[in-house]
């Protein structure tokens, strides 16, 4: 979800590397948009998916509200009454505008939004300059945290308007590109990790949310983690198995949520009029066929995904037992950077793979603070800590993640029927993890 005290210790980096990280971040995001028609940026289809117009819009206003405000003494919002539109739920930082009417808002246009991000963008080189190369400088450690906060709007904002175009009718491509080759699926391999004491958590002075910390111990049982991610054509046998109406494999809640919205298959999937099985992707629909099935399932839901490990005959593993098995693997995979905006099939390999990329991977660990943990205070303290309730850890990346963005200590979250976000699935079997105090 998408969060100093906010951030972990971070070094301050040289004013040129700052300023040109600073330049590709926010050109990223743009660059993003460059698909995209001028229509298609004003659109909400959903109470969870705002408009790109506005990810570009309260991105910019981040920075101007926690870093230009505290910072810059001679700064002067194009509009003030921006603060109040593009405050997205920090409360101490003042009103908001409704989340679910985002899409009703006309104005300010495009255009002027674009215009917006220009007169902030001044400003922030303005004050990078400034900074120089003063590593105490209080404003430094704000604009890391900015760029990273402004990496996960681009990450909604693809996930955004993918529920965007797949609600029209029409069902418009973000960016076509044709399927590979149809090919093998790796086998399902398992990798046995030994149980014992283990160390979690964010460690050393790169960046990091303060919610990957404090690092601190946990005690596991030996436990073994897939190889590799659930793929569409084992999802699809658990679909054909009836796994959507069998009341054994679901937690309650989850089965009300099955029914009260009627789901049969993950978000995306549909039935062409010949009744094959369908999935729409950023790419375009496609036949769940051929290539298709060798690649990750996407857009499931915390209780699909632990439903469909109950009928495998394993389980969710725990953001422990993740952590544990990623740590010291590279930070490699399909990332945004890639252009592929989807997940693609693993390697032929028994080896862990797929750990970050391609798919968020949902755990069974409950979105809580670790041992004396303390949010941060101020306006900034909510981006982490107030969301600690009724949500699950997701670990890894996705297809939609920036690979500069990624890290072993990353602790996504999202509710239990959360679907539109690149969500995946990986098996764990053995012991499970418990914290010592």
């Amino acid at each position: 979800m998408i969060r100093s005290d906010s951030l972990v210790a971070s070094p301050q980096p040289h004013a040129a590397t700052l300023m040109a990280r600073y330049e590709n971040v926010r050109a990223q995001t743009e660059a993003l948009c460059a698909p995209l028609e001028v229509e298609d940026l004003v659109v909400s289809s959903m109470p969870d998916v705002s408009p790109t117009k506005w990810h570009l819009a309260h991105t910019s206003w981040f920075f101007e509200t926690f870093v230009l405000a505290e910072h810059d003494p001679s700064y002067r919002p194009p509009d003030p009454r921006y603060a109040f539109l593009f405050n997205s739920y920090y409360v101490q930082a003042g009103e908001r505008h409704c989340r679910a009417m985002r899409g009703l808002v006309t104005r300010p246009t495009v255009r002027e939004v674009f215009a917006y991000r220009a007169h902030v963008d001044a400003a922030m080189r303005r004050l990078i300059q400034r900074i120089g190369d003063d590593a105490a400088h209080p404003a430094a450690g704000l604009i890391e945290l900015g760029l990273q906060h402004e990496q996960q709007h681009q990450e909604l904002l693809l996930t955004d308007i993918k529920h965007v175009l797949w609600t029209n009718p029409l069902r418009p491509a973000y960016h076509p590109q044709p399927d590979g080759p149809a090919r093998e699926v790796a086998p399902l391999a398992w990798r046995q990790f030994d149980g014992g004491v283990a160390w979690i958590g964010h460690e050393g002075d790169r960046f990091a949310y303060d919610n990957e910390g404090p690092r601190h111990r946990v005690f596991l049982e030996r436990f073994r983690l897939a190889s590799r991610l659930v793929t569409n054509g084992e999802y699809l046998a658990f679909v054909e198995d009836g796994g959507y109406s069998r009341p054994e494999l679901w937690l309650s809640a989850g089965l009300a949520t099955v029914q009260a919205n009627q789901w049969d298959a993950p978000l995306y999937w549909e039935r062409d009029a010949e009744g094959r099985w369908t999935e729409f992707t950023l790419g375009g629909t496609r036949l769940l066929e051929g290539a298709a099935l060798a690649d990750p399932v996407t857009h499931v839901s915390y209780y699909e995904a632990d439903a469909f490990a109950r009928w495998a005959g394993r389980r969710l593993p725990s953001e422990f037992e993740w952590e544990t098995a990623a740590r010291g693997a590279p930070v490699e995979g399909r990332f945004v950077d890639a252009g592929r905006f989807h997940p693609g099939p693993a390697a032929g390999s028994s080896a862990l793979q797929q750990l970050y990329g391609d798919a968020w991977q949902w755990t069974h660990s409950a979105y809580v603070g670790y041992p004396n943990y303390k949010p941060s205070s101020g306006a900034i303290g909510e981006y982490n800590g107030k969301w600690m309730a009724d949500q699950w850890v997701l670990r890894g990346a996705s297809c939609a993640t920036s690979q500069s963005h990624a890290r072993v200590t990353y602790r996504n979250f999202f509710p239990s029927d959360a679907r539109w976000q690149f969500t995946g699935i990986r098996l764990a079997d053995g012991g499970v993890a418990a914290e010592t105090h």
